[in-house]
């Protein structure tokens, strides 16, 4: 019982001298990790207009790429499958494929596939039954069966798309037009 009164003392002594001391390594650590000195009302207002500032930039130049980036809405820009039903006879009216924007058309040589946009100003060439050509209402460029110009003020024969057979029909690339100056019997399809 001596040994543990005397060692009471010396316990006091070491409690009173951390408790001395704590305060002032509790200050001293609380100094090392104190993230930053306090802001002051001018730096707060910067940032937050500088932050500000950049969202707006960032959400307006993400608004005018999604305005200006193109999207394809329809068939058109790509293949169209078409039957073999409902390709038209030899020397019968060709057919309108609207979602393609092409005449579909059967002569003698084979089947052509014509872009229905006038080579001159871009209208939309109609065929003309009662006469069996094309004839732009605009300015009165007039095309034949494989859509060689015959008058008006075109330049050169309706533009054509790339036809392959497939399997019980043909498949249309309308996003491959070909520009051509004259009419060859080689880009007609025989099916």
């Amino acid at each position: 019982m001596r040994g543990i009164l005397q060692s009471i003392p010396t316990r006091l002594v070491r409690a009173a001298l951390v408790a001395s001391l704590a305060p002032s390594v509790a200050s001293f650590i609380a100094g090392r990790y104190e993230s930053s000195p306090r802001t002051s009302r001018r730096d707060f207002l910067r940032w937050t207009v500088a932050g500000a500032s950049t969202f707006f930039l960032v959400e307006g130049a993400a608004g005018f790429v999604a305005f200006f980036w193109p999207t394809k809405i329809g068939a058109f820009g790509g293949e169209i499958q078409i039957s073999r039903d409902a390709i038209p006879p030899v020397g019968a009216a060709p057919i309108v494929n609207r979602e393609g924007k092409f005449w579909l058309i059967h002569n003698e040589d084979g089947v052509l596939a014509l872009y229905w946009k006038c080579v001159h100003l871009g209208c939309t060439v109609p065929w003309n039954q009662p006469s069996g050509e094309f004839q732009c209402p605009c300015h009165g460029s007039i095309y034949d069966r494989r859509g060689v110009r015959l008058a008006g003020p075109a330049p050169r024969p309706l533009d054509i798309m790339r036809i392959t057979t497939a399997g019980e029909g043909i498949t249309v690339d309308t996003g491959e037009i070909i520009i051509r100056s004259e009419y060859d019997p080689s880009q007609a399809t025989k099916i």
